[in-house]
């Protein structure tokens, strides 16, 4: 008889699976269910860029592409960030295009570390970046963010950390789940205390568009940090286009060309539809990006309000799509706290500890939804509330 748990890799049975599908598998289950939880657009991706990708395939250009990416699509990345941010990178060596950007933080970390290698992890934080860390061998290091701080990070936040194994530190702003933003006068003194060391920041700036009352600055923009930076960005949250799986990596081409060959031998290259309909979103679509982010920021003051109103602490949001209450003052822990609204109200969110112990106390709720689908969750938490 076979021995399937003699032959599974230990690091993957060790895994816990994601504290964010635990509830919406449950949920998925029940009817009458109003999620505020996932961290998906309910636009539709511009008709612009489904145009491109019908296009691409009624010309029969199915084949494989560049295990990089289409060339075209390379320089035209390259021109929407020099424009948009001031970044500036060789489409040739600098720049690849990934299978959203989860593969380039994956390529990232594995190209970076070795058994044993440390990687700074600023937490509350989006799943992937220990998990991704544990299956290559290294050792996760959380770096507790503060809610007094507005769970930013600052240089005294790692002071203790960085041993002789660090490799690496993730920059994940704007925030999932926490929305907040490092603007440029908290990005300076950061740059300034890592210059010194030999650490790679690898900066996930996948929500760089829905930064609001302002706009996103890339800690690569900053003197002396573009060559110790491996940016990663995509196209699901800013263009909608979540199911096309399309991202990309920037950075320097030592890193890169080491991402390179991971990518190659267990991708191959994106997909090709989606490539090519990436070509029209970075060429023609920033004005609809800024019509997607006025309807966000609208969204974000509606429920961020709402919350408050309701006695739940919750610091304005400066980016990406979520608000962050705090929950303590229920007496529930955060799951607690979820599995009773959800059964209670049929209201889902995603507990605070889904992203690192330091989210206990916290829940995740998400405002990637119509307006009339967050007032009809406000009124039920506030049903849930008066309950308690």
């Amino acid at each position: 008889m076979i021995r399937y748990d003699d032959l599974l890799s230990g690091r993957v049975k060790d895994l816990k699976p994601s504290g964010i599908r635990k509830f919406f598998d449950v949920a998925n289950e029940m009817d009458g269910v109003i999620s505020l939880g996932v961290g998906e657009p309910d636009f539709k991706t511009p008709w612009s860029i489904r145009e491109a990708g019908i296009y691409s395939l009624e010309k029969g250009r199915t084949w494989y592409t560049a295990n990089a990416g289409l060339p075209e699509l390379r320089r035209e990345i390259a021109a929407y960030l020099d424009r948009r941010f001031h970044l500036q990178y060789e489409p040739k060596t600098e720049i690849m295009v990934t299978v959203g950007g989860s593969e380039g933080i994956d390529a990232c970390i594995r190209a970076l570390c070795d058994e044993g290698d440390e990687v700074l992890i600023p937490e509350p934080c989006f799943v992937s970046y220990d998990p991704c860390t544990r299956l290559c061998g290294a050792v996760p290091v959380p770096v507790r963010l503060k809610a007094e701080n507005q769970f930013k990070l600052t240089s005294a936040d790692l002071e203790g950390k960085i041993t002789p194994r660090t490799k690496a530190l993730i920059l994940p702003f704007p925030n999932n789940p926490t929305g907040a933003v490092m603007r440029r006068e908290d990005l300076e003194p950061l740059a300034d205390f890592l210059r010194d060391k030999n650490i790679i920041v690898l900066s996930d700036e996948i929500y760089s568009e829905l930064t609001y009352d302002g706009t996103h600055v890339s800690i690569a923009e900053l003197p002396g940090m573009k060559e110790r930076t491996v940016v990663i960005n995509g196209f699901s949250k800013s263009y909608a286009m979540t199911g096309w799986r399309l991202g990309y990596a920037c950075g320097p081409r030592e890193i890169i060309g080491q991402m390179y060959k991971i990518h190659q031998f267990a991708i191959m290259c994106a997909p090709t539809t989606s490539q090519f309909a990436a070509i029209e979103a970075v060429k023609n679509c920033d004005g609809e990006i800024a019509a997607m982010r006025e309807e966000y920021d609208m969204r974000r003051r509606l429920i961020t309000a709402g919350f408050n109103e309701l006695g739940l602490e919750t610091f304005t949001p400066e980016g990406a799509f979520y608000i962050f209450p705090c929950i303590k003052s229920t007496g529930l822990t955060s799951d607690e706290f979820c599995e009773k609204l959800l059964y209670s109200q049929r209201v889902a969110v995603v507990p605070g500890t889904a992203f690192g112990e330091s989210g206990e106390g916290y829940v995740r709720v998400s405002y990637s939804y119509s307006v009339d689908h967050i007032k009809t969750a406000l009124e039920r938490v506030a049903q849930f509330l008066e309950s308690l």
